[in-house]
């Protein structure tokens, strides 16, 4: 039976000349900016840490692929875009991700097929799941070389919609749609947890278990370190406040308005509409004062926004045991918490987090955290090597298109391995001064105009 893929592909003229395309370029990749993920997770020892969490139950006599290189194969191809394990039945003999999972780019050692690749996705149990996210965490820790004094831990939960009749699916209300629902913590750009949960449940359930195992993580590193966290009033709950309260943890809580609430915000909420009324100008006042719902073991200080506008009288409400300036707790410290989302965001639709299309439940979690890995091998590149190029705040989507997706003649000879880069690369610039930075060149990088 023929190969269309070796048939010709005849295109409109030129003038008198022929345009003629086929499948017969030789040892190309589009991908030769795994060549810089291969460095970053070198030097982290990052593929390693992964392998000696996750146990390997097979037989070595019978082993082709090492679980090493099955973690660098999916982790790297994730980071270079393409999210589906049927993608590997092609990508597995690319030469840019054979060299980033360890082994030669040779067409007859091609990498893991799709099979083999999600039989190691399904055989993983709950003790190793743990094991995998203290790595994420361990990363965090030796990123930073020097102990830091405050840090910031942002908590938010998120949907993960699912079109299928996974393990531990269930409807929810306000999504409107079948789901799960991922807890996930960051500091700043830092991946620290990423946890897969049914949608049957609130949205704060086991926050204080998962802060619990990172204090005491954080601290025994950074015993000095002071630990604050931050989130809407999703996780404004008793018992997770009064746990920060009694161990020395900050918290910025967001807090659903209530009539009592409003009542005893009443004086900052009718100043600002008579100011309004007199101006006519937007009005944003600031107070606190002490407050205790029933459910609560007992007062905290909670922070009022009194803003009126057009629109009409919009208070909002933030509780907190931080001493400071309301104003300043409430716009400096609780309104960055939205940038979480846009890491969220940068995981889940550029990363694939929600691709958690197996049958059963710990399949999809190993698959958020392969995701999570391929996020913490990005944030990396970018904090290690991007800082001063123009991709130093640039998301995942933009790093890849314009540093990963470079396209290549591979040579492979006895003594060497050529990666032959496109002449008339735009960011060939960028790549050089990424590629000095990874490999601990001393040159300051050279941003490049688009």
């Amino acid at each position: 039976m023929t190969d269309c893929n070796l048939e010709p592909l005849t295109f409109s003229r030129l003038g008198s000349r022929s345009v003629v395309a086929d499948f017969r370029g030789g040892r190309l990749t589009t991908d030769a900016g795994a060549l810089l993920l291969r460095e970053v997770a070198d030097r982290l020892g990052f593929f390693e840490a992964l392998d000696a969490a996750i146990p390997d139950p097979r037989h070595p006599v019978f082993i082709v692929h090492q679980q090493r290189t099955l973690l660098a194969q999916r982790i790297t191809a994730l980071a270079l875009g393409y999210e589906d394990l049927n993608d590997h039945q092609t990508l597995r003999v690319d030469p840019a991700l054979q060299l980033a999972a360890g082994q030669l780019p040779e067409q007859d050692r091609a990498l893991a097929s799709p099979p083999t690749l999600c039989r190691l996705e399904n055989r993983v149990d709950r003790r190793t799941l743990v094991r995998i996210a203290e790595v994420l965490v361990d990363q965090f820790l030796t990123a930073h070389p020097e102990p830091p004094e405050h840090l910031i831990l942002d908590f938010d939960a998120t949907d993960d919609r699912v079109h299928g009749h996974q393990e531990g699916r269930f409807f929810h209300g306000y999504y409107d749609h079948y789901c799960y629902l991922p807890l996930y913590v960051f500091c700043g750009d830092e991946l620290l947890a990423a946890y897969l949960r049914p949608s049957n449940i609130d949205a704060a359930k086991h926050a204080r278990a998962v802060l619990k195992l990172l204090v005491k993580k954080l601290r025994a590193t950074w015993p000095r370190v002071k630990l604050t966290i931050r989130a809407d009033s999703g996780f404004c709950r008793w018992r997770l406040m009064r746990w920060c309260d009694s161990h020395g943890v900050g918290y910025v809580l967001g807090l659903a308005k209530n009539s009592i609430l409003e009542e005893e915000a009443r004086d900052w909420i009718e100043r600002a509409q008579r100011q309004f009324l007199r101006t006519g100008e937007s009005q944003r006042l600031f107070g606190s004062f002490v407050y205790g719902a029933k459910t609560w073991d007992r007062k905290r200080r909670v922070i009022v926004k009194a803003e009126h506008n057009a629109q009409g009288s919009n208070p909002r409400f933030i509780v907190t045991n931080v001493p400071g300036d309301p104003q300043e707790l409430y716009e400096d410290v609780y309104c960055q918490r939205g940038e979480m989302e846009n890491r969220i965001k940068e995981q889940q639709l550029q990363l694939f987090a929600d691709r958690t299309s197996c049958h059963r439940f710990l399949a999809n979690q190993f698959r958020l955290l392969l995701s999570s890995a391929a996020y913490v091998l990005m944030q990396a590149l970018r904090r290690t090597a991007l800082a001063g190029t123009e991709l130093a705040r640039a998301q995942v989507g933009t790093i890849r298109l314009r540093l990963l997706k470079a396209a290549a003649r591979v040579v492979v000879s006895a003594r060497r391995l050529v990666f032959h880069l496109a002449s008339s690369y735009p960011y060939a610039g960028v790549f050089r001064a990424v590629f000095e930075r990874v490999m601990g060149g001393r040159r300051p990088p050279a941003a490049e105009s688009g």
